[in-house]
Parts: C-alpha cells; sequence; structure tokens
C-alpha cells in the first residue's frame, strides 16, 4: 500500500515551488502592497519546505529504508535508487535553506526593492532557481515511484 506521507511530501513540495512563482510575479512590479505579497507567499513557501522535508524524512526513515529501497535496488529499474534517490536526498537538503534565504533577502531589501534592480533580479533569480530545483524533485520523485512500481510488477 502506497504511504499518504508520500503524498503529504509532495503536495508541499509542489505548493511550496507555486509558492515561489507566486513570489517571482509579486515582484515583476514591486510596490509596497505586491511586496506584502511577496513575503507572505515566500514565508509559505519555507514553511511547505520544511514540512517536505520533515515527512519526506520520516517516511524515508521508517518506510522507504526498510521496504521500499529493497524491492528498487532488486527490480528491473535498480537506478531508480542508485542514482535519484541519492541526488534527491543531497540536492533537497538546499531547497529549504535556499527559500529560507530568499525570504531573508525579501524581508532585508523589501523597502528598497522598487527601486533596487540588483536586489529585485537577485530574489527573482533566486525564486527560478527554487522552482527548477522543486520540480526536478518531483520529476525525480516520479521516477523513483516508477522505480517501486515496476518492482512490484515483476515480483512474483
Amino acid at each position: 500500500m502506497v504511504s499518504p506521507l508520500i503524498g503529504l511530501h509532495a503536495a508541499f513540495g509542489e505548493i511550496g515551488i507555486v509558492a515561489f512563482i507566486w513570489v517571482f510575479v509579486e515582484l515583476l512590479n514591486p510596490t509596497p502592497k505586491t511586496i506584502k505579497r511577496a513575503k507572505i507567499a515566500a514565508l509559505l513557501g519555507v514553511i511547505l519546505f520544511f514540512l517536505s522535508w520533515i515527512v519526506g524524512g520520516y517516511y524515508y526513515l521508517y518506510t522507504y529504508s526498510a521496504n521500499v529501497k529493497p524491492l528498487i535496488k532488486v527490480g528491473p529499474q535498480p537506478w531508480a535508487h542508485e542514482i535519484f534517490t541519492e541526488i534527491k536526498e543531497h540536492v533537497f537538503l538546499f531547497l529549504p535553506f535556499i527559500s529560507l534565504f530568499t525570504y531573508s533577502l525579501l524581508r532585508k531589501h523589501e523597502k528598497n526593492l522598487p527601486t533596487d534592480k540588483k536586489a529585485r533580479r537577485a530574489i527573482l533569480y533566486l525564486c527560478v532557481l527554487i522552482v527548477i530545483i522543486g520540480a526536478l524533485m518531483g520529476l525525480m520523485g516520479y521516477l523513483i515511484s516508477t522505480g517501486a512500481r515496476t518492482a512490484l510488477e515483476v515480483k512474483p
């Protein structure tokens, strides 16, 4: 049976990505009102990424490593774990902290963002980086799940 923790982990991460797309859009033409909304969205994204990290870590420790990982490794797609889980568990560590850094920059420069193009551009680039890393995490999660499903199909 599929654990509901996987769904929570993915949902928190995906909504976190959407939060940083929201930040990006709000900062394209910053005003005090849009900056306030961007701060709310960034804080929401930070919280969601940390929740995703916690839920995913719990799932990894108590379900994946004991039950799913061995299944994938003997299945027809062992690379799903050997490559994508290894990448995911190391790269994902950066995502909550990059998002927290982005939120911190947003708070630090909120009064200057309408005129400070360098600060605004830096935050926009960080938002793009967060969205790209987040999307790659989702794709890798899909490939890992596919590895588990194919192993279950082959299992006698």
